[in-house]
């Protein structure tokens, strides 16, 4: 009996999530299909998942923090977090999982001594990273564009900024988990701003990927190391397919598979 799988995002039509897991599937011969599922209304999620008889799914942006809420049980880190980005069957009932943490911490395991980081952004994927980094031990300030999201970090102690009261501090990674530049030319905060950030790190992360966001060609004009999100996604997306794959699955198999699909 195949399985099948989808991604539920908007947008959702450039999510290399589809050949990343199908090529683990196709060549470790595991009967599996997975899908791209575009969903704008997100309080359909769980109906949507059970109508198209999925065996599980990954969430991304921007209904991580909905398909918390739309899950029967939460297990592991995504309970610390209220964000889930991977979805398992588990005989009826929802299960929620998040695996973009360990993934990221995975992604950016070669930049070195990390003190100081700045997130952009307050959403599902900046709750996920937050969280991560103060188990490390590492300080966080957030920047973002209002003040309604950041109460949730502030009761973390981290430092929290808007665009308005900012106060620039030295970093030594700088991430952007917004969606800016992912289907524009934005970039995470005006402009003036990531460029002073960026004259004051020594790493530049964006969880973006597919394509060279105006903060990352900022970033590399400036001669900093930075990353986009592959090594993010690949990480994640290693984790996710062991669940989907309830474990049965190598997994450096899955992990030179995809790999492999980045070459596609």
């Amino acid at each position: 009996m195949s399985k099948l799988f989808s991604i539920f995002g908007n947008p959702v039509s450039h999510s290399r999530s589809p050949l990343m897991h199908n090529a683990v599937f196709k060549n470790l011969n595991y009967k599996a299909c997975y899908t791209r599922t575009l969903l704008e209304d997100d309080t359909k999620l769980k109906e949507t998942f059970f109508a198209l008889g999925l065996d599980g799914a990954n969430v991304t942006v921007p209904h991580k923090e909905s398909a918390y809420e739309a899950c029967d049980e939460i297990r592991g880190f995504a309970k610390k977090i209220g964000v889930v980005n991977t979805l398992i069957n588990e005989n009826g009932k929802l299960i929620g999982y998040n695996t973009d943490a360990d993934g990221f911490m995975y992604a950016i395991d070669e930049f070195k001594d990390i003190k100081n980081i700045l997130v952009l952004g307050a959403g599902g994927t900046a709750k996920a990273l937050v969280q991560k980094f103060l188990e490390e031990g590492l300080h966080v300030s957030i920047l973002n564009r209002s003040e309604a999201r950041l109460s949730y970090f502030e009761k973390l102690n981290c430092e929290c900024y808007t665009w308005e009261n900012f106060v620039l501090k030295q970093y030594d990674l700088v991430v952007n988990t917004t969606s800016a530049g992912l289907k524009d030319e934005n970039f995470p905060a005006p402009k003036e701003i990531i460029e002073t950030i960026l004259n004051n790190t020594r790493y530049a992360a964006d969880a973006i990927y597919g394509k060279i966001t105006p903060f990352l060609q900022l970033a590399k004009e400036k001669q900093l190391t930075c990353k986009d999100g592959s090594d993010m996604l690949l990480g994640q997306g290693v984790l996710a397919n062991e669940l989907f794959c309830n474990f049965e699955l190598d997994k450096e198999a899955i992990k030179t598979q995809m790999q492999k699909s980045f070459l596609y």
